[in-house]
């Protein structure tokens, strides 16, 4: 329960916290953001690693103290998310044939996979982009990506304009109204806003799949 208090507590406050590396790592700050958002992107088992929030609180801590350079930050994380993802596809395509041969590896079914595909197919390339948003699912995607059907050549494009458009759009989001009196004095609920609006399309969409289900078995 502790860790679990001091996981929370990293989440709602990661403005101080990051303040605090920075303080005490100087310039190394930016191989640990890396780190982070590597591990986030590029391990299966590493999915509630801080991702939005995470790039949010870098550019707001860029804007007011200055040791965080944007436009060294955005085009480094845009590489630890790329990185990251190549990892996961590999993976996830190297174990592909073993999950489809087997009911279950981990957290993950067969039935997952065969779902996930369908999805792919119904809804293509743009499910890679819209998956680098929602926590959990940026991570899962590509390791299903890669243990399905889709061929790299497809998955790299869109996993390049996801990284691009993610990295940015979180970062200068942070730059330009992280340090709002607001923003500043209730970052926790700035924070649960962030979450809240990533997973929404996630929501979204098994509310709609929930109801089409219930559709097809009242008809």
């Amino acid at each position: 329960m502790e860790i679990l208090a001091q996981i929370l507590d990293f989440f709602l406050h990661l403005d101080k916290h990051l303040a605090d590396i920075i303080n005490e790592y100087g310039t190394l700050t930016y191989l640990i953001l890396f780190l982070i958002v590597f591990t986030e992107t590029g391990l299966v088992v590493m999915p509630l690693l801080p991702g939005d929030s995470l790039l949010f609180a870098t550019g707001a801590l860029a804007a007011s103290t200055g040791a965080l350079n944007p436009w060294i930050v955005i085009p480094l994380l845009i590489v630890a998310a790329l990185m990251g993802d190549n990892v996961n596809y590999f993976v996830g395509k190297f174990l592909g044939s073993t999950i489809k041969k087997r009911e279950r590896i981990l957290f993950f079914k067969r039935e997952y996979l065969e779902q996930t595909e369908e999805f792919y197919a119904k809804h293509g390339g743009k499910t890679v982009i819209m998956a680098r948003f929602i926590p959990i699912v940026r991570t899962i995607a590509p390791f299903v990506a890669g243990a399905g059907s889709m061929t790299y050549s497809k998955y790299i494009l869109f996993c390049i304009i996801g990284a691009i458009l993610w990295v940015p759009s979180l970062t200068m989001l942070g730059y330009f109204f992280g340090n709002l009196d607001f923003v500043k004095k209730n970052f926790e609920l700035v924070i649960f806003g962030i979450i809240g609006l990533s997973v929404l399309p996630m929501v979204w969409q098994f509310a709609k799949s929930k109801l089409a289900s219930s559709n097809k078995t009242t008809a």
